[in-house]
């Protein structure tokens, strides 16, 4: 059977020899272990190194598609700035264009309303140069021929009183005088157009309507035979169309001897009347050669 402390000893052997052999396999893994756990701790710490250079920069890839997508990103991150500022710039230019041509709208309605009175003016001028021309026509015929404030008719020269003061009235002897005064007599007139002449310038310059009063003073008496006129440059007047109908009567025997030319609205023939010469006042008319 042999000895048993030897059996003994043999079997410790065995078993302290498979327990070493334990050992050292045990300490083989657990060194493997920690070097994967630094591997693994380095491998950590270099993902995070690359995950922060992710956010901070672009990230390089070499793939070339990938590469020229990430350029062109970077390209447009960089100019989206530029991309607003220019769009806000243009915003800005476009509301200023947009008041611009509001304020020009407005001066070109101010212009508008300044053009259109200047139209109006200058129509205004166009017709008062229009009556300028016509006057100075009428003067220029006038000028030389008869003083300041006479009319020229044909070849004679006529002053209507009416001219003064409306107040200004005088029986027949005293216009006669003031006549002559002036270097003229009263008015004779001799013929159709002369009598349109007196009747017109008369309606123009009457001042009431009252016909009668408003008349004036001519130069037809028939103080030296009662019934027959003679105009005072010694010309008998046999016409008789030219009195008003009635007239001359010596109306009530006043002696109504001095003739009147009035205004008629419905005869321009009919425009003589007789009055009372020293009694009545009246506008008169002077007549003289034109020179």
């Amino acid at each position: 059977m042999g000895n048993p402390q030897r059996r003994t000893f043999h079997v410790h052997s065995e078993i302290i020899g498979q327990g070493g052999s334990t050992f050292r396999k045990n300490r083989t893994v657990l060194l493997c272990l920690g070097l994967l756990n630094v591997v693994l701790l380095i491998a950590a710490v270099v993902i995070g190194f690359n995950c922060a250079k992710v956010r901070e920069g672009p990230f390089h890839v070499s793939h070339p598609a990938v590469t020229q997508v990430l350029d062109e990103l970077n390209y447009l991150r960089s100019n989206h700035s530029d991309v607003i500022e220019a769009e806000e710039a243009a915003k800005n230019a476009f509301e200023r264009a947009v008041k611009n041509h509001a304020q020009l709208k407005e001066k070109i309605e101010q212009q508008k309303t300044i053009n259109d009175n200047y139209q109006k003016q200058m129509e205004e001028l166009q017709k008062e140069q229009t009556n300028l021309q016509s006057n100075m026509t009428a003067l220029e015929g006038n000028c030389g021929r008869c003083l300041s404030g006479w009319a020229l008719h044909n070849s004679s020269c006529y002053y209507f009183s009416s001219i003064e003061p409306s107040t200004v009235t005088k029986n027949w002897h005293d216009s006669r005088a003031d006549c002559i005064r002036r270097g003229a007599d009263l008015i004779v007139i001799d013929n159709e157009e002369e009598q349109r002449f007196v009747s017109g310038s008369i309606g123009d310059m009457r001042g009431t309507q009252d016909i009668l009063r408003n008349s004036f003073w001519i130069g037809l008496t028939d103080t030296e035979t009662e019934g027959t006129w003679v105009w005072i440059n010694n010309v008998t007047e046999v016409e008789r169309r030219y009195w008003m109908d009635g007239e001359p009567n010596n109306s009530h025997h006043h002696g109504e001897d001095c003739a009147t030319a009035v205004y008629s609205p419905s005869n321009p023939w009919k425009t003589r009347n007789d009055i009372n010469c020293n009694m009545y006042q009246r506008h008169w008319i002077c007549e003289m050669t034109s020179s």
